[in-house]
């Protein structure tokens, strides 16, 4: 090791330096201010060039060589170090990480240089102080189409779980959902969301799985591990879907108990019992029978059930006779502890209860936030979704989206990240703007506008959509561009679909901001309705009819109301 003065100018690049990604203006500014005056305060590190050359690579200080230069120095102290047999490349690397964070694409170029060098991902993660599977995690990276990486680059990542999901697909895959959502100069962003949820595909676990490693084999089932997941749980996991439930199939054939039968799953992964059967929820009897299912995420579920008995003949009152020889015993059907007159005052004041604490309960943020997703989630709710495929009179119902708000216990536990993914895709199933049965009206037109959804519109000047429009709007549509309206329709229609190909067009009348007038007429047909004056004297009512009190909160006081409760 040497210290010497050179020429910066004389300094050459090493071709293999481990940051790639260019420093940020500012980053660079500093720099330059800071030599300028007080000089480079840790020499650039230098080795001596290789196949007989005479002068010096630079190994690590590059943006101090540059802005030396950019400063005018004469003269510059390096470290004069030799060569390492990898060339340096372990040397670069860590130090580039020791000065400022590479970004993923960087560090992940920089590991598979050093596995080509011969360096193995222990040995990596032991000189870096990181684990091995996020050494494991990086190459995955390897995986990810060029074009994606090179977007990634600049700056524009996706977040770890939408990493996970483009690095699991293929290559053809990829490339077809790049060439739906890669950026445009009108929209250089890319959403890393859409581009997920065009390669998401239905995982099923091996923590899921019944069956052991003979069926796996015997159904072709390859595990692939998932390097994103916590590093203490199983997160093995196959797309082969098919295989996987047919390989539940065969275990639950061969474990089935004596009175055990296979029964599907409906609709919503309840069981379909036999009928008749009623489910047993306490400790089932040597008699009971055993339904065992796949729920709707591929687990083996069993549960008791029990078939009912034999008619007894009846005696003269419809009672049960029960008959040993000569003696005859008569039973009486025994009265429930609550009749169902009973039950249905219990839900009555259930209800009342339930509106009176909404209304003067004190309840933070988030669990109104929950409670709202719960109450979509109501057997009494059903929505016309526009995200999901429904039949003409179907209904979607969403209580999979306050499933997740639950614990193991059953208990409403979640943390804020669980909740606001809850409430997204509770709007996504809810809101939609899809001239069918599921369109929401000029409530999604105001929900969009208020989260800018107008900069989500995709490239409406295709030839598809532009067919759809007049001359006059045609012609209206050139007014902004280089095109000018040609003699024929089909002509300019062309023109704009070349002229819009590499750009962004939105027709004005697909913009989210609905006319003032429809706005104003969905809120004068749905503004508060008063409550009539009292005047003290009681309504008329005919026999005993009950008369049921008003709640506090029924009229235009309600807001004051709910504010008090808050507070």
């Amino acid at each position: 090791m040497e210290l010497k003065f050179v020429d910066p100018r004389a300094l050459k690049d090493n071709p293999d330096n481990a940051r790639r990604s260019k420093s940020s203006p500012q980053a660079d500014a500093l720099l330059l201010a800071t030599i300028r005056a007080v000089g480079i305060v840790q020499p650039p590190v230098v080795a001596p060039e290789a196949d007989g050359g005479n002068g010096y690579v630079v190994d690590a200080g590059h943006r101090r060589v540059r802005q030396a230069i950019a400063a005018g120095l004469e003269e510059i102290a390096v470290l004069v170090i030799e060569r390492a047999e990898d060339g340096g490349a372990m040397r670069s690397l860590a130090e580039t990480l020791a000065h400022e964070q590479l970004n993923p694409v960087d560090q992940w170029r920089a590991i598979e240089r050093l596995v080509a060098l011969g360096w193995t991902e222990e040995a990596i993660a032991l000189a870096l102080a990181l684990p091995v599977r996020q050494i494991r995690k990086l190459r995955l990276l390897a995986n990810v189409l060029p074009a994606m990486l090179d977007q990634m680059v600049k700056g524009d990542m996706p977040n770890e779980q939408q990493l996970r999901t483009i690095a699991s697909a293929s290559l053809d895959d990829q490339k077809e959902v790049w060439k739906k959502h890669k950026p445009s100069k009108a929209d250089p962003q890319v959403s890393w969301w859409s581009v997920a949820q065009g390669l998401t595909k239905r995982r099923m676990y091996a923590r899921d799985a019944s069956f052991g490693d003979d069926l796996a084999h015997a159904y072709g089932i390859a595990w692939v591990e998932d390097l994103f997941a916590p590093a203490d749980a199983d997160s093995r996991y196959t797309t082969d879907v098919e295989a996987f439930l047919g390989a539940q199939q065969e275990w639950m054939a061969n474990t089935l108990p004596k009175r055990g039968v296979i029964v599907e799953a409906g609709q919503w992964g309840e069981p379909k019992l036999p009928p008749k059967a009623e489910r047993v929820y306490g400790k089932p009897s040597k008699s009971d029978h055993t339904a065992m299912y796949l729920d709707r995420d591929g687990k083996v579920q069993s549960l008791a059930y029990r078939m009912p008995a034999a008619k007894q003949p009846k005696g003269k009152n419809g009672a049960d006779v029960e008959a040993d020889g000569d003696d005859i015993v008569v039973t009486a059907k025994p009265r429930p502890d609550v009749t169902r007159k009973g039950i249905e005052m219990i839900g009555d004041l259930r209800t009342d209860a339930l509106h009176e604490a909404l209304s003067r309960a004190p309840i933070e943020d988030d669990t109104l936030m929950a409670l709202l997703v719960l109450a979509f989630a109501g057997q009494n709710v059903t929505v016309a979704s526009g995200a999901r495929d429904i039949s003409c009179y179907g209904a979607a119902g969403l209580g999979e989206h306050a499933a997740r708000l639950f614990d193991q216990e059953g208990r409403l536990a979640f943390e804020m990240d669980t909740l606001r993914i809850a409430v997204r895709s509770l709007l996504i199933d809810v809101l939609s703007c899809r001239e069918n049965r599921s369109d929401s009206g000029v409530v999604a037109r105001v929900a969009g506008t208020v989260i800018a959804a107008d900069h989500y519109l995709p490239n409406m000047g295709t030839e598809d959509f532009l067919s759809c429009l007049s001359r006059q709007a045609l012609e209206a549509a050139c007014a902004d561009t280089s095109v000018l309206p040609r003699q024929k329709v089909k002509d300019t229609r062309a023109a704009l679909v070349e002229h819009f190909k590499e750009g962004r067009f939105v027709h004005p009348s697909a913009l989210f901001a609905p006319a003032p007038e429809k706005l104003t007429s969905w809120l004068k047909m749905n503004e508060a309705r008063q409550q009539p004056e009292d005047d003290g004297t009681p309504d008329e009512l005919d026999g005993d009819a009950l008369v049921e009190p008003l709640h506090d909160y029924a009229g235009d006081d309600d807001a004051e109301g709910f504010r008090e409760a808050a507070e």
